[in-house]
């Protein structure tokens, strides 16, 4: 072999090698670059704020308290119908709710979540003394005006102490925000 060969030879391999390593680098970030919609799919948390408040799709949102309750009682003291199993208890995440000026719709659900990955979607308590949903015709809410919403889960008492906070989210921007106690 003479010299040309042998520097063609080392060429070769150090494109070949380099090859190589570009493409493991490719596989192995994948999951962590682009393709925002599976990430959003795999319900990946995109934020995380301390109480807020936060905006997302013409709404913002503030985590005012979550509270945890054996059961609801209206203001007549008579217990708040909900699917609650045997061992179960309620948690009230009390949110202050501004809808914003420019919005097209206004809707509004948060999920509980834990650190364990656990979500709990919101029930509807129509006695309850705050609202526990948007189009409460008892308690509109008002553009530019901040109220305040209670989103009511039913959740197994041993998931209590796991509790993280509220997360809303938008399916247009691929956001999902963790709102933390």
């Amino acid at each position: 072999m003479n010299r040309y060969q042998r520097a063609l030879r080392l060429a070769a391999q150090i494109a070949l090698l380099t090859a190589l390593a570009a493409t493991s680098a490719v596989l192995l970030l994948r999951p962590y670059l682009g393709d925002q919609d599976k990430m959003y799919r795999q319900g990946a948390v995109t934020e995380v704020v301390a109480q807020g408040p936060v905006t997302i799709a013409d709404m913002r949102w503030k985590l005012e308290s979550l509270e945890v309750y054996t059961q609801l009682v209206d203001k007549e003291k008579e217990k708040i119908s909900l699917d609650q199993p045997a061992g179960s208890v309620v948690v009230v995440a009390k949110i202050a709710l501004t809808p914003l000026a420019g919005g097209s719709k206004l809707g509004c659900s948060a999920t509980l979540r834990d650190d364990r990955g656990n979500l709990w979607k919101g029930q509807y308590a129509s006695d309850y003394e705050l609202p526990t949903s948007c189009s409460d015709d008892d308690h509109p809410f008002v553009r530019d005006k901040t109220g305040t919403l209670a989103q009511v889960y039913v959740v197994p008492e041993s998931a209590v102490p796991h509790l993280t906070g509220v997360q809303v989210e938008n399916l247009a921007e691929y956001q999902r925000v963790l709102l933390t106690r």
